[in-house]
């Protein structure tokens, strides 16, 4: 007698999304150097018909919950496995900015070890990853 070989944990989620007839879940990757240009990107693909994920917190900003250094440092590495979350759940991703630093070339580069397609704003970065360039 033979079994039915389970679905794997990104299978169940792609049946889910299909199921429900969600529309394409996009991230947003890159500094939060260009939030201009990241609530731009997120007017655009959310007119679109896209479900949208971003950056949640802007460091660079002052705030109460990182205005203690070690709070701060603490705060990073569970900002940055959020990201990743957000990585797992969308369809794709698209890198924002002009520039990529080391924090967004990790996110391209997991991105693309799970097989998602990484598309980009501006296309001489899109060159710099040979990447598509979202249109």
């Amino acid at each position: 007698m033979s079994y039915p070989e389970l679905l794997t944990p990104e299978e169940k989620l792609a049946d889910a999304k299909e199921r429900l007839a969600l529309p394409d879940i996009v991230v947003l990757c890159g500094s939060t150097s260009f939030m201009s240009e990241f609530v731009e990107v997120n007017v655009q693909q959310t007119a679109a018909g896209r479900i949208v994920l971003s950056v949640g917190c802007n460091m660079k900003l002052p705030h109460a919950l990182w205005a203690d250094p070690d709070d701060a440092e603490a705060l990073k590495p569970r900002l940055d496995a959020l990201h990743k979350a957000k990585i797992r759940l969308a369809d794709w991703v698209l890198v924002v900015g002009t520039r990529v630093g080391d924090s967004t070339r990790s996110e391209i580069a997991y991105a693309r070890s799970l097989g998602k397609p990484v598309r980009f704003v501006h296309a001489e970065v899109a060159a710099e990853f040979d990447g598509e360039v979202d249109a």
